[in-house]
């Protein structure tokens, strides 16, 4: 606990919900509603406060220091806890690593809800320019709006963050002398349901790939194991295009219902024959498990682990399922499962 880490979340969500304002323009026309002029409306972060403070010290507009209106800013005002969104926090999730060239898993627990406060403070001198802006924004929020923030980059974690509007207020100072400059404000308050991850560390060593269950039979005050049945996960499909050999010839369906379970390939050479454990191949997606060879006839099961048996034709590549893919299954792959039993004996 408290290692070092920082998955740049809040201030990822910051410049997303700065982004949603910074192409906001305003439009003057003459009286025959003919354009005069198009204003891109400047945006910068930082509180109100400080801008209003700026345009009492310098009123003049004449002046190149004097900041022009209208404008926009915002600002990130706070953060809540909100439990209405509270998972597991003790569950874990497992993905692929996106920055690894190899099969790697990453993994983090599951992440805390926060609810971001923002402000977005509208400033104008003309009443005309704060209703455009406003009216360009109003619409997209019913009342939320939702974002897709790339929150965590280590593991491409991107989630829709609802952006919601709260309210909306208005202020007018135009009280004072006639030497005081005006400003119109509006005050738009949001709220921005995000996640905040906790460290990313590698899932390698946490990944369950044997599983091993031992018997006893007999006398019950006996602790001797007599038999202990294990368990591999096994690939279903060649990763590796490791290609031993082809068919040399059509393998068909006769009439739609026996299913040729013998065949012949141009070299049986490096196609491995069942002993203890099972061997399987791969010919255009379909798995089969091999029985026996003789020669270069080779005999399988076909439509192993629920793969689709289908026809091939001459030339098709025969590729070896083994050991290599077994360790290259990717998440969300489907895979099987290898068993070996050992008896009492066996281990003396």
């Amino acid at each position: 606990m408290f290692d070092y880490f920082y998955n740049e979340i809040l201030r990822r969500t910051i410049i997303s919900f700065g982004t949603l304002f910074n192409n906001i323009n305003i439009k003057h026309t003459d009286s025959s509603d003919n354009t005069v002029s198009v204003t891109k409306v400047p945006l910068a972060y930082g509180p109100t406060q400080k801008f209003l403070a700026r345009l009492e010290q310098s009123p003049d507009l004449n002046k190149s220091t004097s900041i022009t209106l209208p404008r926009m800013s915002f600002e990130f005002t706070g953060m809540t806890y909100d439990p209405s969104r509270k998972v597991s926090t003790t569950q874990q999730f497992v993905v692929q690593d996106p920055n690894s060239s190899s099969p790697s898993e990453k993994k983090a627990y599951m992440p805390v809800p926060y609810n971001m406060q923002f402000e977005l403070a509208i400033m104008a001198k003309l009443n005309d320019d704060a209703l455009q802006i406003v009216e360009q924004i109003l619409p997209y929020f019913q009342p939320s709006f939702n974002i897709t923030v790339n929150l965590v980059d280590s593991i491409k974690e991107k989630r829709d963050v609802p952006v919601i509007l709260e309210n909306i207020t208005m202020q007018d100072d135009y009280e004072g002398n006639f030497d005081t400059r005006r400003v119109l404000y509006y005050t738009l308050r949001f709220t921005a349901k995000t996640y905040l991850f906790g460290p990313v560390s590698s899932a390698v060593t946490d990944i369950i790939k044997k599983s091993s269950v031992s018997y006893i039979s007999g006398d019950s005050r006996s602790t001797t194991r007599d038999i202990t049945y294990s368990v591999e996960p096994r690939a279903l499909k060649d990763y590796n295009d490791s290609v031993v050999t082809q068919l040399s010839e059509d393998l068909i369906t006769e009439d739609g219902k026996r299913v040729p379970t013998v065949f012949t390939v141009d070299d049986a050479t490096n196609i491995e024959v069942s002993g203890l454990n099972n061997v399987y191949i791969d010919i255009d997606g379909e798995e089969m498990r091999v029985k026996s060879k003789t020669g270069n006839k080779v005999t399988v099961d076909r439509g192993q682990d629920g793969t689709t048996i289908a026809d091939h034709l001459k030339g098709a590549a025969i590729k070896s399922i083994n050991t290599l893919d077994n360790a290259m299954v990717e998440e969300g792959d489907d895979f099987g499962f290898s068993g070996t039993v050992i008896w009492k004996w066996q281990k003396i």
